[in-house]
Parts: structure tokens; sequence; C-alpha cells
């Protein structure tokens, strides 16, 4: 008896479900997806073949622009928050600005403090998108009679006493030089002797000691 043929049928697979999902992480990605915001201080730092990292805690930032103006700001977390306002609430009281607890929240909440002590309480008021280095004459500096950058210095060191403080200072590629070494006065005058400069990186010079370093460390 001759074995019965079973009629072959051609295998289609169904990708109408696939290209549902596709297209649903393709959404979830677009909406989710935030682009970078642009710097609220531009500046343009100068180039290096260093490779380190600047630490996202226990920061303290001085931010030098091509205009001489200096702004400061902490750390984004919980615990840099918290420093910051301690810090607003000790100038605050040393200097008898007369800020409330609402306006020293608003500040702590704020992207960078960019005024001089006596306009604080202007600062406090302003929203987010106004906080920018076009809106802000930057901390006084320029002046070694009037360096408030020394203060600020001060009420942060006394923040972070007790624990660790990263002090990073970015200036522009064509800050003058003055301004500079008013805020390296600012940190002596507190004892704060380390510091770290932001730089752009660059690739190192090919023949140099540094090179060769870094060509004996890569696998064969």
């Amino acid at each position: 008896m001759g074995r019965p043929k079973i009629a072959r049928k051609s295998t289609i697979v169904d990708m109408t479900a696939m290209c549902d999902v596709a297209f649903l992480l393709l959404s979830f990605f677009i909406l989710t997806t935030k682009p970078k915001p642009s710097e609220a201080v531009p500046i343009q730092t100068p180039k290096s073949v260093a490779n380190k990292f600047v630490p996202d805690k226990n920061v303290l930032m001085i931010s030098l622009n091509n205009e001489g103006h200096v702004y400061l700001s902490f750390g984004d977390n919980g615990d840099d928050r918290a420093k910051k306002k301690s810090a607003l609430e000790d100038i605050n009281q040393r200097n008898n600005l007369g800020l409330t607890s609402g306006e020293i929240d608003a500040l702590a909440k704020q992207p960078f403090i960019g005024t001089p002590l006596a306009q604080l309480k202007q600062q406090a008021h302003l929203t987010n998108d106004q906080i920018t280095a076009k809106n802000l004459p930057g901390i006084p500096t320029q002046d070694t009679t009037n360096n408030q950058m020394t203060e600020w210095i001060r009420a942060a060191t006394t923040a972070y006493a007790g624990g660790h403080m990263d002090l990073i200072l970015k200036g522009d590629n064509i800050a003058k030089y003055p301004v500079f070494k008013n805020i390296l006065t600012a940190f002596k005058k507190n004892e704060q002797f380390k510091f770290q400069m932001v730089t752009n990186q660059a690739n190192v010079p090919q023949g140099t000691d540094l090179y060769k370093e870094n060509m004996s460390k890569k696998p064969v």
C-alpha cells in the first residue's frame, strides 16, 4: 500500500507583532530621550592630554568665562545640594543679607551662583531658564579689594568640613590671567592648595614619553 502524500504548505511568519513591538520601542526611546542641554556658562577650555574625569559628587566648581565673569556651582546630587544650602546659610548670616529660608532653598536648587552677595536675593527669584551667564554678572573677583570668591570658598570649606571636597576650576581658553590669579588667591586664603583644571581631551603627541608609555600598555 502506498504511503499517503501530505500536501506541503509554505511557511508564513507573521511579522505584524514584531513590527508593532519595534515601533513601540522606537516611540518610547524618542519620547524619553533628553537632548544634552546647552551650557548656562559656555566655556572653551584649553586642550590637554590628561584623561581623568571630573567627579560627579563632592564637587565645588568655579567657572571663568571669556569675559572674566566668575560663577560657582556645587555637585548635583542630594548631599552636594545640602552642602550648598549650608554654605548659603553661612554666607547669609555672616554678611547680613536678609535671605529668607525660601530664598535660600531656591538658590540651593539653582544650577549656579552668579551674582555679587548683595544681589543674591534677586537671583533667588529667577527661574532656572533665566540662570545664564548672559543674565548674571558673575561673582566679583576682578578687584583684589572685593574678591568675594574668598568668602564663597570659606563657606564651602566649612560646609564640607570633616568630609571630602574636590575643587574644580573651569577656565575659558582666552580668559585674562588677573582674574584667574585672584581665584587662586581665594584658594590660598582658605588654605586650599589642591585643585583640578577642566580641559579638552587632546591626542598625545607621538614620540613623547607619555605616548611611549601608553603604547607599552596596549596589548600586543
